[in-house]
């Protein structure tokens, strides 16, 4: 049997044979093989190492977008949690202010020792203290009679304007021109309603109110309510004008309690806001134990919204 097999190689120089052995055939095959295989194998690698690097790069994408979305949303959320907290801060504000504004009405009212009760107890307490403000207010003068001008000729001494005479002026005399309204400052009775001939007062009305107090309305131009009637506070009672000794239109307004004359400014600019100032101004009235004494009256519907005349505000200058 032949164990050996020729190669032939021609080229420019001429032919060469080469005698091999068939087991260098066999290893020269397998080489070949291997060779291929190795190939193939690499090529495979290639392709599979080719698709993971795709795979990983849209994962990589997939990531990077869900990264950007979740950094959007925490965006989202750092931007709420500041909004909220902006919120928070203007509502603790609003919070301390209206506890501020509390201690105010409560020290006020006379209340105290309110720091370690909770907000809500002070508020009901305080709103229960303010029906019975708004219940003195029913009661006792307060507010302007009229729209709100200023003032002409103040309470105390002065030199009479029609006589030349130096007197005591029992009241403010109001800024008004002809056929002004006037209204009632407190709830009370009409004690008079009518021309005063004996005095310069002209048409006058006078109204007893609760816990010794009356007020005056002088020189009137048309009066529109009579003699006994019980009246409620704001309600209208006249028309401003110039009769009896005056010089021109006006309201003279007057407040006395217990027969004595009290100088009416602070009474007319007496609300909410400077609720303690008249207890000050007007030491003269015992306040301490009228607040007493009003401490358990209250009224169903006190006058909320008072007339035109009481919604202006007055400066202490004026």
């Amino acid at each position: 049997m032949n164990k050996h097999f020729t190669i032939t190689i021609n080229d420019d120089d001429g032919v060469y044979q080469v005698n091999l052995h068939k087991f260098v055939k066999k290893i020269v095959l397998y080489f070949l093989l291997f060779l291929l295989f190795v190939a193939l194998f690499g090529l495979g690698t290639i392709v599979y190492l080719d698709s993971k690097v795709e795979w990983i790069e849209h994962k990589r994408i997939e990531m990077q977008q869900a990264y950007m979305q979740l950094k959007i949303k925490n965006s989202d959320l750092d931007s709420n949690i500041k909004e909220s907290q902006t919120l928070l801060d203007v509502k603790k504000r609003e919070l301390d202010e209206i506890s501020d504004s509390l201690s105010e009405i409560e020290e006020m009212i006379g209340l105290s020792n309110t720091d370690k009760i909770p907000l809500k107890e002070r508020i009901s307490e305080t709103k229960i203290t303010s029906e019975q403000i708004m219940t003195l207010f029913q009661f006792i003068p307060n507010g302007s009679p009229i729209e709100y001008n200023g003032i002409t000729s103040k309470f105390g001494f002065r030199i009479h304007p029609t006589l030349g005479t130096k007197e005591f002026h029992r009241g403010d005399d109001m800024k008004a021109d002809m056929n002004t309204p006037v209204y009632a400052t407190a709830d009370g009775i009409v004690e008079l309603a009518g021309m005063h001939e004996k005095s310069g007062y002209g048409n006058l009305i006078v109204i007893q109110h609760n816990f010794g107090f009356k007020t005056y309305f002088g020189h009137l131009n048309k009066i529109v309510i009579k003699s006994g009637e019980f009246i409620k506070k704001g309600e209208l009672i006249a028309y401003s004008g110039t009769t009896g000794m005056s010089n021109g239109p006006h309201l003279h307004y007057e407040i006395r309690f217990l027969g004595r004359f009290i100088n009416p400014f602070s009474f007319i600019k007496w609300n909410l806001k400077n609720y303690n100032d008249i207890f000050e101004k007007e030491q003269t009235i015992p306040w301490q134990s009228l607040l007493t004494a009003t401490a358990n009256i209250k009224i169903q519907k006190p006058t909320q919204i008072p007339p035109s005349s009481q919604q202006v505000l007055l400066s202490k200058g004026k």
